[in-house]
């Protein structure tokens, strides 16, 4: 569903990584402690822009560890807020790059730091960073993938991982709705029917004809709350399905924790289903190729071909 894969100009001069020490920034919050480890990771390169990265290959630790290539004077991450991120990140053991951002405009990453969301050492990193800051984070195993490692990545169980964050956005916690709650809509005829579970989650049932040709949206709940915009900041639960299978490709509901990102890190479609909604909301979307992935499909999304039409039901549970 992201423009990158899923929970990646040169500046003239360089910043060499140091030591940064542990002690309370202004407002109290206590980063994680820099070391040996997060030391040996030099990164030269402008905030925002793709970054030169050396190490040695073998580089491990047992602890997460976080060194500052860039200090922000932004607002500061907290536990549960969300950070709008630019990274890259590698596999310590290979010395290889696993993962990054386009390092675009618009095509951040949103986290929320909270552990079932993203990885246990990306919050270590992420928290107590402002906004405008480059880190360095080292995780080991047990921060990460732990033994089970991740094949999709090529991580192995004993290697530890190496994240170079560009702190774009920060944005304080929010109250997020457990579930759409807003009023109900009456069904629109040709579309998938949706049947809810106690907590929310939809099961999606698409019809017998051929899809729509056109992005088609339309509300299934219509909520009362803060109005999403363009390039906000959104929490919401979302189940998609093919419409040619009826077979459901990813869903929050099923990882247990809502997703956080920004409505320009998404397909087109996705985030023109957002813009404009209230939060309480549950919307329905159906987007053909050229509003979805089109040629550009994931290669971790084995049930999407680039003519694949696909449905999202989506909850919109906060915005900022």
């Amino acid at each position: 569903m992201k423009k990158t894969l899923s929970v990646l100009a040169i500046a003239a001069f360089a910043f060499s990584l140091a030591a940064c020490s542990s002690s309370p920034s202004a407002d109290g919050c206590t980063p994680t402690a820099s070391g040996s480890n997060s030391s040996k990771v030099t990164v030269t390169g402008k905030f925002g822009a793709a970054p030169t990265v050396k190490f040695a290959n073998g580089l491990s630790t047992k602890e997460t560890e976080r060194s500052v290539v860039i200090d922000g004077k932004g607002e500061v991450a907290k536990a549960n807020g969300t950070v709008e991120v630019d990274y890259t990140a590698y596999d310590g053991a290979s010395g290889k790059k696993i993962d990054s951002t386009k390092y675009e405009k618009g095509a951040t990453t949103a986290f929320q730091l909270k552990e079932s969301s993203i990885l246990p050492g990306m919050i270590k990193g992420l928290k107590c960073s402002p906004a405008g800051s480059r880190v360095v984070t080292v995780i080991p195993p047990a921060d990460a993938f732990k033994a089970a490692g991740s094949e999709g990545l090529g991580v192995k169980g004993t290697d530890s991982l190496i994240f170079v964050f560009d702190v774009v956005k920060v944005t304080a916690p929010v109250s997020v709705l457990p579930k759409a709650n807003g009023a109900a809509q009456p069904a629109v005829s040709g579309l998938p029917t949706v049947k809810l579970a106690a907590k929310g989650e939809p099961t999606i049932t698409v019809p017998k004809a051929d899809a729509p040709t056109k992005l088609t949206i339309e509300d299934l709940k219509k909520g009362t709350g803060k109005t999403v915009k363009a390039g906000d900041t959104v929490t919401v639960h979302y189940t998609g399905v093919v419409w040619a299978t009826g077979k459901t490709f990813d869903s929050s509901w099923t990882r247990g924790t809502p997703a956080s990102f920004a409505t320009t890190a998404v397909i087109p479609g996705f985030g023109k289903a957002l813009v404009g909604q209230k939060v309480g909301s549950q919307v329905i979307a159906v987007i053909p190729p050229a509003d979805g992935y089109g040629a550009k499909v994931p290669p971790n999304q084995t049930d999407i071909t680039p003519t694949s039409t696909l449905v999202f039901v989506v909850d919109i549970l906060a915005t900022s």
